[in-house]
């Protein structure tokens, strides 16, 4: 017996070390790269430090972009993409630009060509530094900003009050750069226009204000095993030392031979879970359990991984791999976020259309 709880104490005690690293050694979700926290290369952590010495104020963003308030004047926001995505304005940003707002976004997908990868390209501040050999072609109501005989480099739209300035490359004034001050200056520039309040958007990098992190359920270290499978393996572990410390406080008698166990019917609880939440009313826990549980089916089937994505970066992958309507999988994203109570009839209509998409993909 005493042999028996050694070898159980040693198993329990490697399975808690094997949980504690994988705590500390779990992937952080965070995106340096692009972002003016990053230290790295590609990130722009010295040019914001640049645009607080020239005494520009600039502020970090790290809220979804439906949550900026309805400002007096307008609104300058960076958008620094770590992924390529399409030169269009999703949904939400078409929206917000009707307020006479900007939008900057460096680093959108344009077709490579002849020109070579690194260039220099004139300008008021000096030659500019530009590691791309990926030009777009000019469309009808875009403006040339930064270019060459290969094409767009830097490009400017109207939406109708708003503004959008697009970027072939996302390291216009990165890290890299930080010794060729007329990167900095040059997206200095772009950003400092019309006296607008100028924000970076660090949401998009993983970052999160506090009040966010607790609403997407991300707030404390309860709330993060909640969403990961550590939390029943962390039970269970507990539950195993209570035995193991009451056995070393028991006498047991002769063993007693286990009776087979009934096996449960995973059916029937479904059914009864199902009537006691139907009981309740609680439509806006099903919203929020089977939406985080759709979305992370959905972004296995596009190859995504297990950690819950931004909306905008799940837009993103899914026009670009399936080609479909964004409209129908934003509406579905939005219901599951906020999480409303909803009646029944809606309830079905929100499931058949999550059952839909997912036929699409197939």
């Amino acid at each position: 017996m005493k042999n028996y709880n050694r070898i159980a104490w040693i198993g329990a005690i490697a399975l808690a070390v094997i949980i504690i690293i994988s705590i500390f050694s779990a992937p952080n979700t965070k995106i340096s790269n692009g972002s003016t926290y990053g230290r790295s290369p590609d990130g722009y952590g010295a040019w914001y430090a640049f645009m607080q010495k020239q005494g520009i104020t600039i502020q970090r963003w790290q809220k979804p972009l439906e949550e900026f308030k309805a400002e007096k004047n307008p609104i300058t926001l960076l958008r620094i993409i770590s992924y390529q995505r399409e030169p269009y304005l999703l949904f939400d940003e078409e929206e917000w630009l009707k307020n006479g707002n900007i939008l900057i976004i460096l680093g959108v997908k344009t077709p490579v060509t002849a020109a070579n990868f690194y260039s220099l390209q004139p300008t008021n501040f000096g030659n500019v530094k530009i590691a791309t050999s990926r030009r777009k072609q000019k469309a009808e109501g875009e403006r040339i900003i930064l270019g060459d005989r290969f094409g767009n480099i830097v490009w400017e739209k109207d939406v109708e009050k708003g503004k959008v300035i697009f970027s072939s490359t996302p390291y216009l004034a990165a890290n890299a750069y930080q010794d060729n001050l007329s990167n900095f200056q040059y997206l200095a520039s772009l950003i400092n226009q019309k006296g607008n309040k100028i924000f970076v958007d660090e949401y998009i990098h993983g970052y999160k204000d506090a009040d966010v992190r607790e609403r997407e359920g991300e707030g404390d270290l309860l709330s993060y095993f909640a969403q990961t499978p550590l939390l029943p393996i962390f039970i269970q572990i507990l539950i195993l030392l209570a035995v193991f410390i009451w056995a070393e406080n028991q006498r047991f008698g002769k063993p007693i031979a286990l009776e087979t166990p009934v096996i449960d019917n995973s059916q029937a609880y479904i059914q009864a879970l199902a009537a006691v939440l139907q009981k309740a009313e609680s439509s806006d826990f099903v919203v929020d359990m089977v939406g985080k549980e759709e979305q992370l089916q959905l972004q296995k089937a596009l190859g995504l991984g297990t950690t819950l994505l931004e909306r905008q970066v799940l837009l993103q992958v899914w026009q670009e791999k399936t080609g479909q309507n964004l409209a129908e999988l934003d509406a579905v994203l939005k219901l599951s976020a906020q999480k409303p109570r909803i009646s029944e009839r809606e309830l079905l209509s929100w499931l058949a259309k999550w059952r839909t998409l997912k036929e699409v993909q197939k």
